[in-house]
C-alpha cells in the first residue's frame, strides 16, 4: 500500500518549488488539533468513562464512606461520560467549520492548486503523456488519497452533525443507530489515514523531501 507521504518535487517543476498557502497552512494545523483532541475524548469515553467502570465508582465511594448502589454509581458514570461526549460534540462543531472553511479557500485559490487540478495533472502525466512516471504514479497514488480523507472527513462531519441533532432531524432511533455505528467506522478510516501520513512524513524526510515539514509551517 503507498504511504501518504507529500513530497517537495512537483511534476514538471523545480524540486524545491512547491510552495503551501497560508490557509492550507493554517488549515492543516488546526485540523490535527481539532482531530486530536476530538480522538482524545474518544478515548477517555472507551477507557476511564466506560461504563463498565460503574463498579470502580462504587467502590471508590463505598469506600469513602458513602452509600451508593449501583444504579447511583452507574448514573455518576453516565453523567461524566455525557460530559466527555459534549466536548467531544463542540470538537466536532470546529471540524466541520474547519471543513466548510477549506471549501470557500480553495474558490479563492488558483485553479492549478487545488486537489482536482493536480489530481488531473498526475492522471494525465502517468496514464496519458508517460514522463516521469514514478514522479507521476507517486503524485497519482498521494492525491487519490487525499480524496479518500476529504471524503471521510465530511462524512465525519455529516454524520456527526446529525447526531448532535437528532432531536431535531426526525430521524428514527434505529437509523440514528445506524449514522452513529458509521460514523464510528470513518473514524478508524481517519485513524488510519492518520498513521500512514505520518509514516508517510518521516519516511520523505528522510528521503528527497527533507524539509516538508519546515515547508509546511513556513510555507516553503
Amino acid at each position: 500500500m503507498a504511504i501518504i507521504s507529500p513530497t517537495n518535487r512537483v511534476l514538471n517543476q523545480n524540486p524545491k518549488a512547491k510552495k503551501y498557502a497560508f490557509s492550507t497552512r493554517l488549515w492543516h494545523w488546526l485540523n490535527l488539533l481539532i482531530i486530536s483532541g476530538s480522538l482524545f475524548t474518544v478515548l477517555i469515553n472507551s477507557t476511564l468513562l466506560d461504563r463498565s467502570q460503574s463498579s470502580f465508582v462504587k467502590s471508590e465511594l463505598v469506600g469513602a464512606g458513602a452509600s451508593v448502589t449501583d444504579q447511583q454509581a452507574f448514573a455518576v458514570t453516565h453523567a461524566l461520560e455525557d460530559q466527555v461526549w459534549d466536548v467531544h460534540m463542540y470538537f466536532g462543531y470546529a471540524l466541520a467549520a474547519l471543513l466548510l472553511f477549506r471549501l470557500v479557500s480553495t474558490f479563492f485559490s488558483r485553479p492549478t492548486d487545488r486537489l482536482v487540478a493536480k489530481l488531473r495533472q498526475a492522471y494525465q502525466a502517468y496514464f496519458i503523456i508517460r514522463k516521469e512516471r514514478q514522479t507521476a504514479k507517486h503524485e497519482l497514488v498521494v492525491k487519490s488519497l487525499y480524496v479518500i480523507f476529504y471524503v471521510t472527513i465530511s462524512l465525519l462531519a455529516v454524520t456527526g452533525l446529525l447526531l448532535a441533532f437528532k432531536s431535531y432531524t426526525g430521524i428514527s432511533k434505529g437509523i440514528n443507530h445506524s449514522i452513529k455505528e458509521f460514523h464510528g467506522f470513518c473514524m478508524y478510516l481517519m485513524l488510519g489515514f492518520i498513521a500512514l501520513h505520518v509514516l508517510g512524513v518521516l519516511l520523505a524526510e528522510r528521503r528527497d523531501g527533507k524539509g516538508i515539514v519546515s515547508d509546511m509551517i513556513n510555507g516553503g
